[in-house]
């Protein structure tokens, strides 16, 4: 049988012919390796800990869907609200973009989701398990030959009982923001007949999970992620991206070669990189703007005697010309600046604007816009309009409402409603007033809440003579 050579790093995650590399980086050590080790515990502390920390009595992000509630840090919100998560959506895409356009991919690099769960969790549990990555290599290209080491098949199986435990933990975690934790634990303690809609999204997210984290990895930011397709579009030269310094270190050669540059040709940036490119050949899509190449690169710099930034954070130009860079201000950023006030003006508004109940006065959808009644003695008919005050509670505790009406038409309808923790209710409301109706006949009706207060306007109908 055919023997299979170690995968020449550099080259990607896929071989000339087609077929896929197992990539298994070695562990960087780092002043970025640290901080991004932080940032992950930070980012996985704060996942986990969201469904479970109370506000208000209720939990910091509470997503209930089923009765068309949300809940955010103490402030509650229901369907009539949705429109401002577009606003939010949009702010986060602005952010994103504008990080790019200054930072590079720095999202993908430390904050990305599939990067927190797979670098910070999946592969160091991997390398606890199945040992250092050249053993995974090797005993990778033993399994393609056939050969199976002893304990190798024990250590695989371990391995995936632990993914499937962990990807199974973190679909739990994600249901318990769209169920509460109380909900969550009484669920788990009962049968999935119970509650097959949550079981079964449950089941689909955890099998997701483990399929990206067991077999996919990588090749999610490869295939399915549009994102760094978008870099060249989102980056400039002014943009910071992860670089080798070729003029400094070409040509290549040993670190006793007084004619060669400063790179030794290690292959340390290499072996550690998560994606499996060679930065040395350039900017590439793959990049993820870890900085694991960097900590790598400083480390060999370091044992040489030599300074630091070979392989570094700097723009574009610098890297490629060694020309100075351009002011930060360029033109993309001022755009996205103008942007960003609008968003910031719109998010006033909307935060302005939002109050802890709605208040809407609708016609109904059936039946004539107004009744004609004729008087009894002769005397002028009388025009009646029926409409429904629809009434939304906000809050996450009952409210009373003092329901008045001012105007030159007399109005029928309750001085006071109470209303239940989310609770809606339409409430009846009857104007009449003798014929003929004026043009322009109208009358407020003043909703007073808790704290807030609103008006609504009637505007009465009746013939035209």
């Amino acid at each position: 049988m055919a023997r299979h050579p170690l995968p020449v790093l550099g080259q990607g995650s896929l071989r000339p012919d087609g077929s896929r590399i197992r990539l298994h980086p070695h562990e960087a050590h780092g002043r970025f390796t640290r901080i991004r080790r932080v940032v992950f515990a930070v980012l996985l502390v704060v996942y986990v800990a969201l469904p479970f920390i109370r506000i208000g009595g209720r939990p910091a992000v509470f997503l209930d869907v089923a009765h068309r509630r949300f809940f955010l840090f103490g402030a509650a919100f229901n369907a009539q609200d949705f429109w401002m998560v577009f606003l939010f959506l949009a702010g986060a895409v602005l952010l994103l973009v504008a990080a790019t356009a200054v930072y590079g991919r720095v999202w993908c690099g430390y904050a990305c989701p599939q990067t927190v769960f797979l670098e910070g969790v999946a592969r160091r549990l991997e390398g606890w398990i199945e040992g250092p990555a050249s053993h995974r290599r090797r005993v990778d290209a033993a399994w393609r030959d056939g050969t199976r080491p002893a304990g190798v098949v024990a250590r695989k199986s371990l391995k995936h009982v632990v993914f499937v435990v962990l990807s199974l933990a973190l679909a739990h975690v994600l249901l318990g923001y769209f169920v509460s934790f109380p909900s969550l634990a009484d669920m788990v303690t009962r049968s999935p007949g119970e509650h097959p809609s949550a079981f079964a999204w449950t089941m689909g997210i955890a099998l997701a999970l483990y399929l990206d984290l067991a077999f996919f990895r990588e090749q999610l930011c490869f295939i399915l992620c549009p994102y760094g397709r978008l870099q060249s579009a989102l980056m400039d030269e002014d943009t910071v991206v992860i670089g080798y310094d070729q003029p400094r270190g070409e040509p290549r050669g040993k670190a006793s070669d007084p004619n060669a540059g400063d790179c030794v040709d290690c292959g340390a940036c290499v072996q550690v990189c998560p994606t499996g490119i060679d930065i040395r050949k350039g900017l590439q899509m793959e990049c993820i703007a870890c900085g694991s190449c960097i900590d790598a690169c400083d480390g060999v710099m370091d044992k040489l005697g030599r300074a630091r930034g070979l392989v570094r954070y700097d723009m574009a130009r610098t890297l490629e010309r060694g020309e100075p860079a351009k002011r930060v201000s360029r033109s993309r950023l001022r755009i996205y600046g103008a942007a960003a006030l609008l968003w910031g003006v719109g998010v006033a508004f909307a935060l302005g604007s939002h109050t802890d109940f709605e208040a809407n006065l609708l016609r109904p959808r059936t039946g004539a816009s107004f009744q004609r009644s004729p008087s009894a003695d002769g005397g002028p008919e009388t025009i009646r309009n029926t409409l429904e005050l629809h009434l939304v509670n906000k809050r996450d505790e009952p409210q009373r409402f003092q329901l008045e009406a001012q105007g030159e038409t007399p109005v029928e309808l309750p001085a006071e409603v109470t209303l239940g923790a989310g609770e809606s209710r339409v409430v009846m409301v009857v104007a009449q007033r003798a014929a003929p109706v004026p043009a322009g006949a109208r009358t407020r009706i003043f909703v007073r809440g808790a704290q807030d207060a609103r008006a609504v306007e009637l505007a009465f109908l009746g013939p035209r003579r």
